[in-house]
């Protein structure tokens, strides 16, 4: 299958891929900065934007397509789900990937007896059984959960409600896989053989993945730093766009 990919800018390749419900154009606030330095691959995953949907939509499978579709050494950066992602290729493609920048992304959104640091399990559960009553109002829950607690949060939320549907709406199927992956995925063992070199880039104040998610990854990931993004919740580039350009491109330039 093709990917959607909107190509654009010159310097290495740097893909942004987004988190769940939403597509690429989420991206759109610090899309023409990081232009300006990189050659952007902004991604549409599986089943959201223009990109058509996949079977199975397993978290391996996203990371296999995604990675077919991107260029030897590129940089990584993914958000939330798309962190998970970026986690996936990563363990299964070490070699192809340059970096990793992980936003607002935790090995584990669902918490279990042995890991406190995410979102209680029933939550998630709450919002599966939701999307097939309720499809729309879903959607605008988890965005409003994502915006809780920042600084900007109306603006923060507003511009995700403005792109919500933008490009489309994604087929609740897709939608399904996508929670479930979130409700089931744990990739604290793979996450601590990671050898990329990564940057993790986390809201202090982030309710989806909590900041002490990052603090774990960081103190075992190989590899691994953490810049904390002070009144930021959980879209950091869309709160705090400057702060978050300037981090990037710092590391991936450094």
């Amino acid at each position: 299958m093709k990917l959607h990919i909107e190509i654009i800018g010159d310097g290495p390749d740097l893909a942004l891929i987004h988190g769940w419900g939403m597509h690429g154009g989420v991206w759109d606030g610090v899309r023409d900065a990081l232009a300006q330095r990189f050659r952007l691959h902004v991604v549409d995953l599986p089943g959201y934007g223009a990109s058509p949907a996949i079977e199975p939509g397993t978290l391996e499978n996203l990371a296999r397509t995604v990675a077919a579709a991107l260029p030897d050494k590129t940089h990584v950066c993914g958000w939330s789900l798309g962190g998970q992602v970026a986690l996936e290729m990563a363990r299964l493609f070490p070699e192809r990937l340059a970096s990793l920048v992980l936003v607002g992304t935790t090995p584990c959104f669902a918490a279990r007896d042995d890991w406190s640091s995410a979102v209680p399990r029933e939550v998630l559960l709450e919002f599966a059984a939701a999307l097939e009553i309720d499809y729309e109002g879903t959607l605008k829950r988890f965005l409003a959960l994502q915006a809780r607690g920042d600084d900007e949060v109306k603006m923060v939320l507003k511009r995700l409600r403005d792109g919500l549907f933008a490009k489309g709406r994604p087929d609740v199927a897709v939608l399904r896989a996508g929670l479930a992956i979130l409700l089931e995925s744990d990739l604290r063992k793979p996450a601590v053989t990671i050898k990329t070199p990564a940057l993790l880039l986390h809201g202090e104040r982030d309710m989806l993945a909590p900041v002490a998610a990052a603090h774990w990854l960081a103190e075992r990931m190989p590899a691994a730093r953490l810049e904390i993004v002070a009144g930021a919740a959980h879209a950091p580039f869309l709160s705090h766009p400057e702060k978050f350009t300037e981090m990037m491109s710092g590391f991936l330039h450094g």
